[in-house]
């Protein structure tokens, strides 16, 4: 985002310069158009058949050193926001990912690309084991929005959502759970659809909601400007508001 400028080098010794088409800092994502041609192509993978035990390879440039591949396995999939990034379920890797490795390509046993190396997860700076990729699914959508769009479209709510504690699920009968919200933006949807703070959520679209994460990712898939039925608890009474989804504002927090 603040580079001056961006100097690409292929394996091949061919150096050139690219051009940012577009960020998503909410992914931690860039668009980069490259002005070379006969660029080399990789195979897309299927993040989504990931399994736990699978083989993959990190690819990247550690501390400087050139073109490296380190080996390790799958050590699980989904692994939610952990504070780095707000709309991204990680693939974990105990493939060594060090300083460098960043934006360097997953690749699974078959030499196809299923993710982009993130950050690493350690108390030293260094490989402890734990790093973390973006599935590759996730980041062809965010390349084909910023494409099209020049940006990421996600709906935007305007809650703060926390998880319902046990005691008062219980307490309301809440055997399918839900998820209390604990603040309002105000001028936001939920605001105007008349949620208020203590509220629980219970459903969106007949769609029953477990955690905030899950509230997060069901209200980004929505485009602006769409209808949403929410049924929510408040005062011990159940009502159905609607809501009329907007664009996420350009910021991390909230959603």
């Amino acid at each position: 985002k603040s580079a001056d400028e961006i100097l690409i080098t292929l394996t091949d010794g061919r150096q050139g310069f690219a051009d940012i088409v577009g960020l998503d800092e909410d992914t931690d994502l860039a668009v980069l158009q490259i002005n070379l041609q006969n660029l080399p192509l990789i195979d897309i993978g299927d993040s989504h058949k990931l399994a736990v035990g699978d083989v993959v390879l990190a690819i990247g440039n550690p501390y400087d050193f050139g073109q490296t591949v380190t080996q390790g396995i799958v050590s699980a999939t989904s692994r939610k926001r952990l504070g780095i990034t707000a709309f991204v379920d990680f693939i974990q890797t105990d493939a060594d990912i060090n300083p460098g490795n960043s934006g360097g390509a997953l690749v699974s046993a078959m030499g196809e690309l299923v993710g982009i190396n993130t950050v690493i997860i350690s108390s030293s700076g260094g490989s402890q084991g734990i790093g973390l990729a973006i599935p590759i699914h996730l980041a062809i959508d965010v390349m084909r929005q910023i494409i099209e769009n020049g940006h990421v479209v996600r709906g935007w709510l305007g809650v703060v959502a926390q998880m319902l504690p046990k005691d008062t699920a219980l307490s309301a009968g809440l055997t399918q759970g839900g998820v209390v919200i604990a603040g309002i933006m105000q001028g936001s949807p939920a605001d105007a659809a008349g949620i208020m703070p203590g509220d629980v959520l219970l459903e969106i679209d007949n769609q029953q909601l477990a955690n905030p994460q899950q509230v997060i990712n069901l209200i980004s898939q929505y485009k602006p400007e769409t209808a949403i039925n929410i049924r929510v608890l408040s005062g011990w009474k159940e009502k159905t508001l609607t809501a009329i989804v907007a664009q996420r504002p350009s910021f991390k927090k909230n959603q």
